[in-house]
């Protein structure tokens, strides 16, 4: 007997009980459509979760910062340590362009935080901001996208986030409302008259604007020279102006960092050297599977670096676990499916006797007689592992419309990733299979002879 012979058999077999094969596939189905969801929403939420991680943590970008630690060889202390190792471990401009060049690499800039400042406009409106050295031209890189304006070299020009827009008031103004807000502490429309101030918008791009610092000893304020807003960034997406109020931040260029730090801190001891060399540089990359093997490479460098992945890993074996849980589920619901196979297949060995006489009189061995029994179960797991993915399919689908309803966002968020359909496939031909064996080694037990002539 060929494997066509016993295919077309067993076929036969499947289509004629049709009641039985219905009831075993949809035992089937209910247990694989189990499984194909339960992995697709702990993938789904895993990636949805990484992607609102990687939005604060920035998992795929790598932090640089100058290692002042580096020691000559066979130095015991801080004082042993050599003039030309401290050298090596500095972060400069050209360890940046040689970093830019490496595989995988989508930008390398310095992002040296110099601080809170109070930033002052024409008009005397008053907010605190913290201002950061960097490349303006390499902020598009790093997924900041500009609403007005955009980056430029143009000395004095600055670029400011969302948030920095928000809350610019003028102080005596704030300043009666904060009082009117002591003395009615649990005066309802005096808050949301405070939250609306702190949020709302003013309108800065092109205008000039002022840094001004209290100096420690005298009191004094130091103001800075005007500088012009060039750009304002726009409000990073998935983001709110309940968040962006307390995330203020404007981006200047090295070039300005010196000449405000030489202007509010008299700090001109090293501003020859800082153009040269940075405090910290942020390296984005294109993926988050390369980030650790980039990191080995700039390492190399004699720098420090630090990455964000413990995040990712954290995250990963959470849902690793509430996967395996929910697969769990799937495959108890496809033991009690399973037993109703060996039921189903085993009273069909004994309706079948007869064919199964006829068949060894004719020539058949145990074999053939057990692999038809067994490729019917196959057959049968096949036919419960398609409809489970059709189930799991519409299963989703319901799901995505009910999430979409209420939420802001209108994009799907659950996926069937193909990996996750061969594996409910998978589970479900090899239920059938396992259900099928002890039916398939009755059957070729069967006697021959005493099976003809009873029936």
């Amino acid at each position: 007997m060929r494997i066509r012979d016993i295919l077309r058999l067993s076929w036969d077999q499947v289509k004629r009980r049709k009641v039985v094969t219905g009831l075993c596939a949809a035992g089937i189905s209910i247990g694989c459509a189990a499984i194909v969801v339960a992995m697709s929403v702990g993938d789904s939420a895993q990636k949805y979760t990484e992607k609102e991680m990687n939005q604060f943590f920035k998992m795929d970008e790598i932090t640089v910062r100058a290692n002042a630690g580096v020691s000559a060889p066979g130095s015991t202390g801080v004082s042993q340590l050599s003039t030309d190792m401290l050298e090596q471990g500095k972060l400069t401009r050209q360890k940046l362009d040689l970093i830019r060049q490496f595989p995988n690499v989508s930008a390398a800039a310095p992002f040296v935080e110099m601080g809170h400042l109070q930033m002052v406009t024409n008009d005397n409106r008053v907010s605190y901001v913290q201002v950061i050295g960097t490349r303006l031209d390499s902020l598009p890189q790093f997924g900041h996208a500009f609403a007005q304006g955009g980056p430029t070299d143009t000395p004095g020009a600055i670029v400011l986030n969302y948030g920095a827009t928000l809350g610019l008031n003028d102080p005596e103004t704030l300043d009666n409302l904060m009082r009117q807000i002591s003395r009615n502490p649990y005066d309802d429309d005096l808050m949301d008259q405070y939250r609306k101030l702190q949020k709302t918008p003013s309108e800065l791009y092109q205008k000039q604007l002022q840094f001004k610092v209290s100096t420690g000893e005298t009191g004094k304020t130091r103001s800075s020279s005007p500088l012009r807003v060039a750009g304002i960034l726009k409000l990073p997406q998935g983001s709110t102006a309940d968040s962006a109020q307390y995330d203020k931040k404007v981006y200047i260029s090295m070039e300005t960092m010196q000449m405000l730090r030489e202007e509010l801190y008299d700090n001109t001891a090293n501003s020859a050297s800082s153009s040269e060399s940075y405090e910290t540089a942020v390296v984005k990359v294109k993926s988050q599977d390369v980030v650790e093997s980039v990191e080995k490479q700039i390492q190399r460098l004699r720098v420090n670096t630090q990455t964000n992945l413990n995040q990712k890993e954290m995250v990963a074996e959470q849902f690793a676990i509430i996967k395996m849980v929910a697969m769990g589920i799937g495959v108890f619901i496809l033991i009690i499916a399973s037993i109703s196979i060996i039921v189903a297949m085993t009273m069909s060995t004994y309706q079948r006797r007869r064919q199964i006489g006829i068949m060894k009189v004719l020539g058949a061995n145990l074999a053939q007689i057990r692999n038809m029994f067994i490729v019917e179960a196959a057959l049968t797991g096949l036919l419960g592992g398609m409809l489970g993915i059709l189930f799991s399919y519409w299963v989703v689908w319901g799901l995505n419309v009910l999430i979409m309803s209420v939420s802001q966002d209108k994009t799907p968020m659950i996926f069937i990733p193909p990996a996750t359909i061969f594996t409910g496939m998978a589970f479900a031909i090899m239920t059938g299979v396992l259900s099928g064996l002890y039916p398939a080694v009755s059957a070729s037990r069967t006697d021959a002879l005493t099976a003809i002539k009873r029936d």
